[in-house]
């Protein structure tokens, strides 16, 4: 039986007017609109929808939903549970509230780890919040399995996936092998919505959290060096930058752990290839 992965995170309404949005200048963050719901970004969402496409090609499939966040992140997991997916899963803990794309990358692959054998973990090609579109590509990495970007249909056959992509003059086909990560666009078309009954019966659903120490990972609080159980530095980096000066790596943080930014530079470290046509 197929097992599918969608990873979704949760956004801000696209559809917010921009006048409605604060800034908290000392903390540098955006305040989010009073009386506005967040929801699932809009990428996602489609990703979510080619899963279940999937499943209503081939049958029987299991679709999991991960996502990392706060606990207010269950509505957009119980929102895609609506739209027809068996489980959700949220990766809760202060202290990736702030992750950036490296760090929410490698919390996201030590989750898939801990997770039943998947055949497909699908992306949105990015987040409408930062527009970044490196996350997909650097959770493949991680996990050491083949990323196809930009896809506006998944085939499912058992052994190998074949997607359609989006190129900028067209389209093309891709063959590869499964277990891999395929990163979805608005091409593939519109989500499902999901019907009354179907939001019922999703509010009934619990959704798992997983914490740090549920991953391998020990964290000494917010902005605390993360650190996988095997060594591995995983820290988030709040570098700022000042007129007129560059930024540069951090230096060790205590016990001798380099923060993200360092462990980007030293020769061995995981790089990710990025899609020359938006990713």
């Amino acid at each position: 039986m197929p097992h599918i992965i969608c990873c979704v995170k949760q956004v801000p309404d696209p559809e917010t007017p921009a006048s409605q949005f604060k800034v908290d200048e000392a903390a540098r963050k955006v305040i989010p609109a009073p009386g506005i719901a967040p929801v699932p970004s809009q990428f996602d969402s489609i990703g979510v929808e080619a899963a279940l496409r999937i499943r209503d090609a081939v049958g029987d499939t299991t679709i999991t939903i991960l996502s990392m966040g706060p606990d207010s992140y269950r509505d957009t997991i119980k929102h895609c549970l609506a739209m027809g997916a068996d489980e959700g899963i949220l990766i809760s803990d202060p202290a990736f509230y702030e992750a950036d794309h490296w760090v929410t990358a490698e919390v996201l692959a030590a989750a898939n780890k801990t997770l039943p054998p998947f055949d497909v973990i699908i992306c949105g090609r990015q987040a409408v919040d930062w527009d970044m579109g490196v996350v997909g590509c650097t959770l493949a990495e991680l996990l050491g399995i083949p990323c196809v970007t930009i896809a506006k249909n998944i085939e499912y056959k058992g052994s190998q996936v074949v997607v359609e992509r989006v190129l900028v003059d067209g389209f093309e086909m891709v063959e590869a092998p499964t277990p891999c990560l395929v990163t979805v666009s608005n091409e593939l078309g519109e989500p499902r919505y999901p019907q009354l009954r179907q939001i019922m019966l999703a509010a009934r659903k619990e959704v798992k959290i997983l914490k740090a120490a549920d991953l391998g990972l020990d964290s000494g609080g917010p902005g605390a060096p993360l650190c996988a159980q095997d060594g591995g530095p995983v820290r988030i980096h709040r570098g700022r930058d000042t007129p007129g000066e560059g930024r540069e790596a951090g230096p060790a943080a205590p016990g001798g752990q380099a923060d993200i930014t360092a462990a980007r530079a030293r020769p061995g470290s995981h790089h990710c290839m990025l899609d020359p046509e938006g990713e």
